[in-house]
């Protein structure tokens, strides 16, 4: 059994989005596998953004506090059909001798969700109600930056089952790519549910992606920055030249048109350089000569530059 996406965070069920925001977020620094090398912290933190995921949107939340660790089997409109099915076979039977429906949340003491009981006689007909659609699920994908930003085929296991993947070029994190008729199985005659896969991007050393745009830092030498130099800058899909206009300081912008996230609905994303000038830790005597040198001679005071 799964373990309780409350207790994975370590917070109250009363626990408000804030609460569950912090908490995630102290847990995902402390157990990604970039920081922690411990063998499990990986399966950790899986299960950690897997229980943000489902806890920071209020309608799953309210279906995961409703039917527990099921909660993505149970259809959507569910209620729904219970209401019709309630007012068309005399008050909430499905006919044909059945017994009623029952079902308690999935935690606070009233018991799991019996789904056996909730949807075989939908499934027979025997009620009276006819095929029902298989439930829409969803799973997590995760990729890493270059693996979004190319795209492609890719194979998923998940549940005993294998997936054969089509990655669009420029997916984004949290987008979904629709899995037709691999959700849920159906009742009778019905079709399938669909599964969703949602897209995790991991966290990447270099590169920070805010929308389709991609933000990486240029480190330059001192007389780089003064002088003006043509660097090469890395991007996901390689390295690309950029132009560093002489006089420039840390913090300052270089702008490479189209270099983002690939978008196939629309133009593509840029990659912007930040500027960051860098010293020698340890200069060499010749080099320290030279700065005291440089020293004397300039008048320039950073502190007073408007």
């Amino acid at each position: 059994m799964a373990r309780d996406y409350y207790e994975v965070l370590g917070v109250p069920r009363s626990a408000g989005a804030d609460e569950i925001q912090q908490a995630y977020r102290k847990l995902a620094r402390k157990y990604h596998p970039d920081v922690n090398k411990d063998p499990t912290a990986e399966d950790t933190f899986k299960e950690v953004n897997e229980a943000y995921q489902v806890l920071s949107d209020p309608d799953t939340r309210k279906r995961y506090d409703r039917f527990g660790e099921d909660f993505r089997r149970v259809p959507e409109d569910y209620d729904e059909r219970v209401r019709a099915s309630a007012g068309g076979y005399g008050g909430g039977g499905y006919g044909g001798g059945g017994g009623r429906v029952h079902f308690g949340r999935g935690f606070g003491g009233q018991g799991p969700v019996d789904f056996e009981d909730l949807f075989g006689q939908m499934f027979t007909g025997g009620g009276g109600y006819g095929p029902i659609p298989g439930a829409d699920q969803e799973a997590e994908l995760e990729l890493t930056l270059e693996e979004a930003y190319r795209g492609g085929k890719r194979t998923l296991g998940l549940d005993g089952r294998q997936y054969d993947v089509d990655i669009p070029a420029g997916v984004l994190d949290g987008q979904r790519i629709r899995l037709a008729g691999q959700g849920g199985r159906s009742g009778g005659d019905a079709p399938p549910g669909d599964l969703y896969l949602v897209v995790r991007i991991r966290p990447h050393p270099r590169f920070r992606v805010q929308g389709r745009d991609i933000y990486v830092d240029l480190p330059v030498s001192p007389w780089e920055a003064v002088l003006g130099a043509t660097v090469v800058v890395p991007t996901p899909g390689g390295e690309a030249k950029v132009k560093v206009v002489p006089g420039s300081s840390t913090g300052r912008k270089l702008r490479l048109r189209g270099e983002g996230m690939p978008n196939p609905r629309g133009p593509a994303g840029n990659l912007y350089a930040e500027i960051k000038v860098m010293v020698p830790s340890k200069p060499t005597a010749r080099e320290r000569d030279l700065f005291e040198q440089l020293a004397a001679e300039s008048n320039f005071d950073p502190r007073k530059v408007k």
